[in-house]
């Protein structure tokens, strides 16, 4: 078992930055592929960015590729979502999660972290 928790959300204002971590404990490996994926109320949950277990490949959603970096410390087992840029349409809960491969779905994760939440107020 691997537990995912995500911390570093909160509210700031159109424009600003924020940093998601996500700290996974347990049975970890530094093979797992992690993304990150977000749900705004009454909306789906949708994809956010992903990086391999090396940290060399990374892949975005479109909505926010240039604003936002995913990269890892595999020695902290930790990921990070660098937000830059933020617009009142980031808002949302992210979630961290964690599989066997890099992937944009979903259901290719295997673990999930509780989830923070990001408010961008305009």
């Amino acid at each position: 078992q691997v537990q995912l928790v995500e911390s570093g959300g909160g509210l700031v204002q159109a424009g600003g930055s924020l940093r998601l971590s996500c700290a996974a404990s347990g049975r970890t490996s530094r093979n797992y592929g992690m993304g990150w994926f977000r749900q705004a109320p009454g909306k789906e949950r949708e994809f956010v960015a992903t990086v391999n277990w090396s940290g060399a490949s990374t892949y975005y959603a479109d909505s926010v590729k240039g604003r936002f970096t995913i990269s890892r410390d595999n020695a902290k087992n930790t990921v990070y979502l660098q937000m830059n840029s933020l617009k009142p349409e980031d808002t949302a809960v992210y979630y961290c999660a964690a599989g066997s491969t890099y992937s944009v779905m979903s259901t290719s994760y295997n673990y999930w972290g509780q989830g923070t939440q990001v408010t961008v107020s305009s």
